[in-house]
């Protein structure tokens, strides 16, 4: 029998945070797609607008101000959109007193218990670039994301003082890194003729199954074992698996890089599920994936071009 965390115990923190996100933000993005706009309107077509707690996340656009009732220590509040989305945090109001001891920062992806997404080896930007320090001179007070997440972590000692940000969102032609909002779902990576790394971060044990793969001059795919590796193809997708949220720290599942008829299932019992793509720069490389959360049944069937669970190899 599969131990319970087999089959959903992806790092707690994090879900508890996500948990949250589903309470709250699900009826606030229910009422944005009745209104068609993709925003969340309260009544009268005014942006949505709430106070920030401590610890927080959202995943709808509006104005969200934090004013300090009591000291608020260590604090981070979560941003997230939908796959295809970059996230525009516009700082209205600034009152904080760096000298007091106060932090006020944002940073260009997640971090959570020191792990980092994107990893360093999959951003654009170098890391002392990814973080904007309010209590330096000379910052902007808008910041666009590089992926569908961002994060702005806080301190504040005197009661009074905080901040008013405004979120919203930009469609990206070429989604690069992304954090999954749900346990299930379907995504097209593509890199056109550009030298990067990609990740696609599941926060759940998932079964995945790869259904259409463009790499360099091949346009199907076939699967390595994780010994044999594709690190000398120079494009290829890799399949990671973990219990942190940086990709690097993760153990490689599989790779893929050279054809291979019809596709390809693996269930993968880790708490956090990466698709990785690199790419050269030389081609067009594509890959698309379904995933779902890992059930119970799942365990028990076994399919054509499927491969053994991952994570937990002696169950």
């Amino acid at each position: 029998m599969p131990s319970p965390c087999q089959l959903g115990c992806p790092f707690l923190l994090l879900l508890l945070v996500l948990a949250a996100l589903r309470g709250e933000g699900r009826s606030l993005q229910l009422r944005a797609t009745a209104g068609g706009s993709g925003q969340d309107l309260s009544a009268g077509g005014r942006l949505y607008q709430r106070s920030l707690r401590c610890i927080d996340m959202l995943s709808v656009e509006g104005q969200f101000t934090l004013s300090a009732g009591e000291p608020q220590m260590n604090c981070a509040t979560f941003f997230i959109s939908k796959p295809q989305e970059l996230i525009t945090i516009h700082f209205d109001l600034i009152k904080i007193d760096c000298r007091a001891g106060d932090i006020l920062k944002v940073f260009d992806g997640w971090i959570l218990k020191g792990e980092k997404f994107p990893s360093a080896e999959d951003h654009p930007l170098p890391m002392s670039e990814r973080y904007i320090d309010f209590c330096e001179s000379n910052v902007s007070r808008s910041i666009r994301s590089s992926q569908n997440v961002a994060m702005i972590f806080f301190r504040i000692h005197k009661p009074g003082n905080g901040f008013t940000v405004s979120i919203k969102k930009n469609l990206s032609l070429f989604p690069c890194n992304v954090i999954s909002q749900t346990p299930s779902g379907r995504f097209t990576m593509v890199i056109p003729h550009q030298r990067r790394n990609c990740s696609f971060s599941i926060i759940y044990p998932v079964v995945i199954k790869i259904t259409n793969f463009t790499l360099g001059h091949f346009n199907d795919l076939q699967q390595k074992s994780p010994s044999e590796g594709c690190g000398r193809a120079g494009d290829f997708v890799e399949l990671l698996g973990g219990t942190g949220l940086a990709s690097s720290k993760m153990m490689s599942v599989a790779d893929l890089c050279h054809p291979f008829h019809g596709p390809v299932q693996m269930k993968i019992s880790c708490d956090n599920v990466v698709v990785r793509m690199v790419s050269s720069g030389k081609h067009v490389n594509r890959v698309t994936f379904e995933y779902h959360q890992l059930e119970p049944n799942d365990l028990e069937t076994q399919q054509e071009n499927s491969t053994k669970e991952y994570c937990f190899p002696g169950i």
